[in-house]
Parts: structure tokens; sequence; C-alpha cells
């Protein structure tokens, strides 16, 4: 009974959420929570921390990335494609995803497959992947989701591929939730017990810089396989 119960609890977590993504527009603004202005730092924090992984002793490869929770393609279109051959993107926004493919229409042969899936029922059919970039996504998952998907996110990576993670984090040491969008912003202490029950290692850590301070913190982290260190 318990089992079914928390199943119906994280249904509605999900349907929550979705509904509330449905009324967003698919604009920039709409992505950012009303905060379309932070976009272009945003990018260039991004930026900064992606290339000082490709000066690491053993980078990732720069052909395939994946972008998780991609709306409307901001960030493969301002990132991604500016550092690897081709990226796919998953988003379960129908409507974000059609957004997307509009704005990318000059990128189609660059553009592999677009996912309409959510993160939490995603699976990975073979190791593809250089990069995995999760940005403000991971907060609509479950613990033991998130867990599962980082896990999967493994089976997903090439020889020397990283897991990057961009997120809000609280600046209390607790989980806050956000009943209107039907997520949860997590404290750093949270993040680092969940990358170790995802068997993951963070080789780099850093915060965002120059957003507005009405914001969350926000925090990058490029993870790997505890397995291959």
């Amino acid at each position: 009974m318990e089992e079914k119960e928390n199943i119906h609890e994280q249904n509605e977590f999900y349907t929550a959420a979705a509904n509330y993504w449905e009324h967003v527009p698919p604009t920039v603004d709409g992505m950012l929570g009303g905060f379309g202005f932070i976009s272009q730092t945003d990018i260039k924090g991004s930026t900064m921390f992606l290339k000082a992984l490709f000066e690491l002793k053993n980078p990732p490869s720069k052909t395939f990335a994946l972008d998780c929770g991609s709306g409307i393609g901001r960030i493969t279109k301002n990132l991604l494609l500016n550092h690897f051959k081709h990226v796919d993107l998953v988003e379960q926004n129908s409507k974000f995803l059609e957004v997307a493919k509009t704005c990318l229409k000059n990128y189609s042969s660059r553009i592999d497959n677009y996912y309409p899936v959510g993160l939490q029922n995603f699976c990975f059919t073979t190791k593809k992947y250089d990069v995995i970039w999760c940005q403000w996504v991971l907060g609509h998952l479950e613990k033991d989701h998130l867990i599962g998907f980082l896990k999967k996110c493994l089976s997903g990576l090439r020889p020397h591929g990283l897991i990057i993670i961009k997120e809000n984090v609280t600046r209390s040491k607790n989980l806050e939730v956000d009943t209107k969008d039907s997520s949860v912003t997590r404290p750093l202490s949270e993040f680092y017990r969940i990358f170790q029950e995802s068997n993951l290692i963070c080789i780099k850590e850093e915060q965002q810089n120059k957003f507005p301070h009405e914001l969350y913190p926000v925090y990058m982290f490029a993870l790997k396989s505890v397995n291959n260190l």
C-alpha cells in the first residue's frame, strides 16, 4: 500500500510539473522564468567551464553532446553547437521541441535526434555521448529517479565522457520545494550525497558568477564514473 502511495505521489509530482510548463511561453524569457536577460551571462559562464574541461589530461572528445531538458534549444544553439559536432536534445514538452526545431533549422545536419520524453523515462541505447549536459531540469526529478537517471547516463558516455550539471543550490542546508512548478532545490550537501549514490565523482565544481542576487546560487559540476579515474 505504501509503495502504491509513493508511486501516486511521484506521478502527481511529474504531472504537476508538466502542466506548469504547458502554460510557459516557448521563449528564452519563458525558459528562464522571466530572467531572460541572464542568458548571455549564463552561456559565458558555461563556456568557460566547458573550455577548462577540454584542458584536462584526458578530456572528453568533441563529437557528441546530449542536451537534457533542452526546452527550445537555447543551450544547444548558444553553447553545445559551438563545441560539439553533433547534439541530441531530450525534452518532454513537445511544444518546446517544435520551437527548438525551428530555432535550430540551420543546424539540422548536426542535430541527430529530438527525444520527446521526460528524463525519468529516458534510456540510453549506446555509449554515444562525450558530454551529457543537464541544466535547470534535475529539480524536476525525485531523488530516486535522479540517482537512476545519473546511473543510466554512465551507460551512455564514451571514454573520458562527462556528465555536466548546472543547477540552483539552496543557501540553507535544507531541501526547498516549489509547489508552483513542482520542483525542488537542493543544498550542496544533497548533491554530494546523490553523486556518491550514483557512483560518480566530481572532478570540477564552480559557482556561476554575475547573476542577480535574488536568484538562487547556481553551481556547475563535472562528473565522471568512480570506475574511470
